[in-house]
């Protein structure tokens, strides 16, 4: 079984279409729709916007179905100036913009985001400073990204690129921030959901990976278009039809069954 992540309808939509056996479930907010994609067992979760609703999609869908590794995919907002609309960024780390301590400021002295430090929210030291040079970071399970590289040649819609992929509620359109983020931290794209299901992933031991395609890139004056998502569907439809998981997940918590829909993408 394969959790695969969409946060928008758009995101999802060509994957759910493409299951066969498919049976919708809702718990809480969220939907998940289980089925076979190509005779793959997977999960297709459609998660909400931001890192809270990925949060907490990702924690139900590791405890509901015990998954052998779990895919985040979808849209994202170019931060490298050479990637265009279409542009696929397979995530060798996903970062954590979106978690930053502020150095004091006196009252009528402005702010200046780009001088605030990154902080670690895994520390549990309990101290007053737990600041870290680089944002959190959460590195793609070698096999997964192996298993996506071998499919960026049959990827017709655009170029296929490794790199680092920024997380946060936040949607950035200031140009000196995003070449802030681009030249400290390396980052190609960002999107609001990864970092926070990475982060997940990561405390149950189950492999990860992001995938994101360029749909808009302010860098470059690309405007938006909203029909990439289905070139990343696409090429994860593939990825999930390659990869053969290393080995078996340890047993999570099975909660009861909650209630069941049938809600059509």
């Amino acid at each position: 079984m394969i959790v695969i992540q969409g946060a928008m309808q758009v995101e999802v939509a060509t994957l759910v279409s493409r299951l066969s056996e498919v049976q919708c479930e809702t718990v809480g907010g969220w939907t998940f729709w289980r089925g076979r994609l190509a005779g793959t067992p997977v999960v297709v979760s459609r998660t909400g916007m931001g890192m809270s609703n990925a949060a907490a999609a990702t924690a139900i869908a590791l405890e509901r179905y015990a998954p052998a590794a779990l895919i985040n995919q979808g849209t994202a907002g170019g931060h490298d100036p050479q990637l265009r609309p279409n542009d696929l960024v397979l995530g060798t780390r996903v970062i954590h913009l979106g978690a930053f301590q502020s150095p004091f400021r006196d009252t009528g002295s402005g702010s200046d985001t780009l001088a605030w430090r990154p902080l670690d929210l895994m520390d549990r030291s309990e101290s007053a400073d737990f600041t870290m040079p680089v944002p959190m970071s959460f590195d793609a399970d070698p096999d997964l990204l192996a298993a996506a590289r071998a499919g960026a040649d049959g990827y017709a819609a655009g170029r296929v690129v490794d790199g680092v992929i920024g997380s946060s509620d936040v949607w950035n359109n200031e140009l000196d921030r995003i070449a802030h983020f681009h030249a400290r931290y390396g980052t190609l794209v960002e999107e609001m959901e990864a970092a926070s299901a990475a982060q997940v992933c990561g405390q149950y031991g189950v492999p990860f990976l992001c995938a994101r395609v360029v749909s808009n890139n302010i860098v470059n004056a690309s405007p938006h278009d909203v029909a990439t998502a289905i070139a990343c569907q696409d090429f994860v439809a593939a990825l999930v039809a390659r990869y053969r998981p290393a080995g078996p997940v340890p047993a999570l918590l099975r909660p009861a069954a909650g209630k069941v829909e049938t809600e059509q993408p």
